[in-house]
Formats: C-alpha cells, structure tokens, sequence
C-alpha cells in the first residue's frame, strides 16, 4: 500500500476525516486509565523543526510515549533545511531511520517536497500555507461538544492566514458553515477559496466571506480568532494592529452570536489585540479544550497513517 501523508487537510477524504476524528476520542479515553493501547510502539518520529513551539512539540512527544514509540527532536541547528541540507537529502536520510515526521516549517513548499522525497509519512505540523493538525484538534473539540458536526456555524475573525486556510478545508470536507471576516487585503487566498467552494458544492458547505465581524459572527454557535500578524510577519504587527481593530474578539462583537457561542483560538494569544482577557477567560471559551487536544487527534493522524503503510 502507498504511503499516505497528512500535509493539508484534503489529504484526508471526507470520510477519513471522521474516522480519524472518532479514533482521537476513543483514544482520549484512554487518559482516564492511564491504560494506553500502544498502537505505535516501537515507531520513531522525527519532529523537524524551523519555528519554536509550546503545543506542537509537547503534544507530538507525549503522544509517542503514550502510543509506546519515541520522538526525536530535530531543531534548525540540527537541519538547517534548505541551508545546511537540501529538503532531498534530508527525507532521504530521515526514511534510513525513523518511521515517521513531522514538519513545523515556514514554508508549505518544504513540507511538500519533503512528502515527495520520503518514503515516509509525513505530517504539516505548520507551514505558511496550512495547519492541519491544529484543525483536527478543533473539530475534535466541536465533536466533543456536540456530538455531531450537523448544521454546525463557525466564524472565523481577522487574517485569512494558514489556519483560515485549514478551516475552510475542513469545513468544505464536513459540510458545515464558515463565515470569514477579514479586512479586504488579508482575506484567504483566491486560488484557495475557489478550490474549496467545488469541494463544498460537493458536501453542502456553505462558506460566507465578509469584510463585516457583525455579519460574521451573527447566530453562530463559535467565535474563532488568530493572531493578526502570524509567525514570520512580526515587521507588520503595527500596521496591521490598525486594520485589525474592528476585528476583535470583544464582548461587544460577541453579544451578535448565540449567547452560548463558544470561544476558540489556536494559541499563542495576543490578549489585548485579536481577543480580550474578557473573551479568553470566560466560561464559554474552550481555548484550552483546543489545545489539550492536539495530543489526541495527533495521536489519530499518527496511527491512521502509521496503519496505511503496513
């Protein structure tokens, strides 16, 4: 059986999404007990890394050790990608010893590259273009909470960044809602949002871009916010701080959704900017939900491919 990859989220059709969305809560169980079924003993996973990360490294090595596997992590020292080595002469090395990678780089080319060069599984831990574990780890949350992901309306508020991209795949993928609002400049990529609305004519998805947060926000059942300027675009926080303004996830903009709506965010959180204290820290936020279970539905993604190359 050819290897699978796991670099966007229309590598998984609609129906592996959900398998690997149940597989992440039936091994989330598995916490209560501290009983873990070592589905990857004896694997190795190399964890490259370009971009420093709090959730994605903890999570992807406390994942191997439940699984009963080991994680190695390799920094920019270490690879020096594109630099120090060719992104070809590093998968080919990598397949000499490991079982499978991650990748958290800047660039979506080099997770793309490094899957065709591989005989690997490989896994978009975050690039510029995509953050598909991070959705995983969102949709699970949603699962958890209700159950089902019918008639389900998110809006996403801000930069139409990586994990933009990642939830209009997803919601494309689950025939869900997603309304977008986004300055004019900094919305989601054409050529991607065209994409995506074939696949949603497929599913049903609907999918609202706006450059209006009340329109975005109004009756749905979750809030979700992100940075306003993402990891490599630290030279434009200012400016950007001005055009994102109306865009914050406030109390007041929160008053327009359903009074239970729920709260996200992928973390790290500029509080004061993007989302207050307020927002973060009330009862209806499940930020912390979000990024508890990035360890469970990578757990999925590991397992799901790790099965596919047996």
């Amino acid at each position: 059986m050819p290897k699978r990859d796991f670099r966007r989220i229309l590598d998984f059709s609609t129906d592996e999404v959900r398998h690997v969305l149940e597989l992440a809560r039936d091994l989330k169980r598995e916490v209560a007990t501290k009983r873990f079924t070592p589905r990857l003993k004896d694997r190795v996973l190399a964890m490259l890394f370009e971009k420093p990360s709090l959730r994605t490294r903890c999570t992807f090595e406390i994942a191997m050790i439940q699984m009963g596997g080991t994680a190695i992590y390799l920094g920019p020292s270490e690879i020096g990608i594109g630099k120090r080595e060719s992104v070809y002469d590093i998968a080919k090395n990598l397949e000499r010893w490991f079982d499978l990678v991650m990748i958290r780089t800047f660039a979506q080319k080099n997770v793309d590259e490094l899957a065709q060069h591989c005989s690997l599984p490989v896994i978009n831990a975050l690039s510029d273009f995509s953050h598909p574990c991070q959705v995983m780890a969102d949709f699970l949350t949603v699962l958890e909470k209700r159950g089902s992901f019918d008639g389900f309306k998110l809006a996403y508020l801000g930069d139409g960044n990586n994990v933009c991209h990642s939830l209009l795949a997803m919601t494309a993928r689950l025939g869900t809602e997603l309304r977008i609002a986004s300055p004019k400049a900094y919305a989601p990529q054409t050529q991607w949002l065209d994409e995506i609305r074939d696949e949603a004519k497929r599913t049903g998805a609907r999918i609202v871009v706006t450059e209006d947060p009340a329109e975005a926000v109004r009756d749905v059942e979750a809030i979700y916010t992100d940075v306003w300027a993402s990891m490599g675009k630290e030279a434009e926080a200012q400016a950007r701080r001005s055009v994102f303004e109306p865009y914050q996830l406030n109390a007041a903009l929160a008053r327009g959704a359903r009074p239970d709506a729920w709260i996200m965010h992928d973390l790290p959180a500029h509080r004061g900017e993007e989302i207050t204290d307020e927002m973060m820290d009330s009862p209806r936020s499940i930020v912390f939900d979000q990024a508890e279970n990035r360890l469970h539905a990578q757990k999925a993604i590991m397992v799901f491919l790790d099965e596919r190359r047996a």
